[in-house]
């Protein structure tokens, strides 16, 4: 993932740290004040972490995997003190995460060799979907690669602009028409220019008016339909645009968007404003989708690659 990562913000740990604060404070400060004085872990500290975890919004079904987990590590090693269930626990949130998938570094290796490849990003309004393609465009460019951004998310005048917007600022190409086009068609012609012009990475808009709206659901098989005609296998990658300020919330947009599209990878948004970090483990744990970007604030360089160990380790840090 090195390759990638250099693309990102080489203060990962620090802007890290500061972007899952409030999480980090509503979950590590519970725990730290239910093991104090206790001297091992018996059913009413286990019934304490239980409340700790769905407080900090992990979800009941992850929840109740993580404490099963302990319960059974408990029986297995006889003898778990207060003091070693902090590393029991992080060990077993790890173990709950996905292991990330090499997607990252196929971009940069052997995809490209059918370059150029193409990322169809799909998610609700407001959850942060046009500005994360400008901060991805950003860092691609950045690294020195050719990027295409196709405006198909039509339906709002607003996110066109926008994106216009973050082509200027990222010297990337773009294909935009005026609102109320066929969204299908703008998809059609990014990927014609991305292939005319030897793009690197084309990186496609969509609407996300409402996530339960079928017709909606219906564009966007048509844009992947379209895409598939135009460059084989296209597109690559759909990456999922959650909004982490949401909470458990964003499972159910999730599940209604994978009911119709295939969903390869997720990027969970403005984990800075929130104290409900702990979604992360539970949208992990249901979905087995690799969560590929974390936002922790609204600077460029604050939109990361997730690195589960970081994470988990930055949660955990006194």
């Amino acid at each position: 993932m090195s390759t990638l990562r250099s693309l990102f913000n080489k203060q990962y740990n620090e802007s890290l740290e500061k972007g899952i604060e409030k999480s980090k404070k509503s979950f590590f400060s519970k725990l730290t004040t239910s093991i104090v004085g206790k001297s091992e872990v018996d059913a009413d500290l286990l019934d304490e972490l239980e409340e700790i975890l769905i407080s900090a919004d992990v979800g009941v079904n992850t929840t109740l995997k993580i404490i099963n987990q302990i319960e059974a590590r408990i029986a297995k090693e006889k003898y778990v003190s207060s003091n070693d269930l902090v590393s029991v626990l992080r060990e077993e949130i790890l173990n709950i995460i996905p292991t990330q998938s090499r997607i990252q570094e196929n971009i940069f290796k052997d995809k490209l060799s059918n370059k150029p490849y193409v990322v169809m990003v799909i998610g609700v309004n407001g959850a942060g979907k046009t500005t994360s393609i400008g901060k991805l465009a950003y860092k691609f460019s950045n690294g020195g690669k050719k990027v295409v951004l196709g405006a198909a998310d039509t339906f709002r005048a607003g996110a066109i602009e926008q994106l216009q917007t973050w082509a200027t600022r990222t010297n990337s190409l773009i294909v935009a028409k005026n609102a109320g086009s066929d969204p299908a068609a703008v998809t059609y012609e990014a990927l014609e220019l991305g292939k005319k012009e030897n793009a690197d990475i084309i990186f496609i808009d969509t609407a996300g008016r409402l996530h339960n709206n079928i017709n909606l659901m219906n564009e966007l098989s048509k844009i992947k339909k379209v895409m598939g005609k135009v460059i084989d296998d296209a597109p690559h990658e759909t990456l999922l645009i959650l909004d982490g300020t949401s909470g458990q919330n964003t499972l159910n947009q999730a599940k209604k968007f994978m009911e119709v599209i295939n969903v390869d990878s997720l990027a969970i948004t403005k984990l800075d404003g929130t104290a409900k970090g702990g979604a992360i483990l539970g949208i992990c744990d249901e979905l087995k989708i690799p969560l590929k970007y974390i936002g922790v604030g609204e600077k460029i360089e604050e939109l990361q690659i997730f690195d589960k160990e970081s994470f988990i380790n930055s949660f955990f840090a006194n």
